[in-house]
């Protein structure tokens, strides 16, 4: 079953798919189910005949072209131009996406605040590193204070125990 369910398109994406396509229907779950198998065949049929195309060509990637060419195969060429308008979309966005990742001044912060910014944090963790350095200090010599009085308190002892 889980086997199955990773070929398969999520029902959570299908079902706001369906909410946002039809906002004033109510979709029964026969119906949601019906449409999901639908979903799930469509692309198992379109990706068995990109990859179909993609052996012919020796590749052993299945590209864009590919499934544009299984659509067309498939009788569904109506799609194929809505299909390369969403391709050259996401490869936009995608280089888009790519380019402002790696930019600091798409952050909107400039780079002598971002400077300034680094500074303050490595002055706050020296300053707290010094904090725990000087507690871990104290804490071992409240120790050996207590170890110095300890031992003491033993000797003194001993010694009433020898005098007394």
């Amino acid at each position: 079953m889980a086997d199955e369910d990773d070929l398969n398109l999520p029902r959570a994406a299908i079902n706001k798919l369906i909410r946002e396509t039809l906002p004033q229907v109510r979709v029964s779950n026969e119906a949601r189910e019906l449409i999901v198998t639908c979903c799930n065949e469509f692309i198992h049929l379109v990706s068995s005949e990109a990859n179909e195309i993609c052996n012919k060509n020796t590749k052993k990637t299945i590209m864009p072209e590919h499934v544009l060419d299984a659509l067309e195969s498939l009788g569904f060429g109506s799609y194929v131009e809505e299909c390369r308008e969403v391709l050259v979309e996401c490869k936009h966005v995608a280089l888009k996406k790519r380019r402002g990742s790696s930019r600091l001044e798409n952050l909107g912060i400039p780079e002598e605040e971002l400077l300034r910014q680094q500074q303050e944090l490595f002055a706050q963790a020296r300053q707290q590193q010094l904090e725990q350095e000087q507690q871990e200090w104290f804490q071992q010599q409240m120790e050996l204070q207590q170890e110095g009085l300890a031992q003491e308190s033993n000797e003194a002892l001993h010694t009433m125990e020898e005098n007394g």
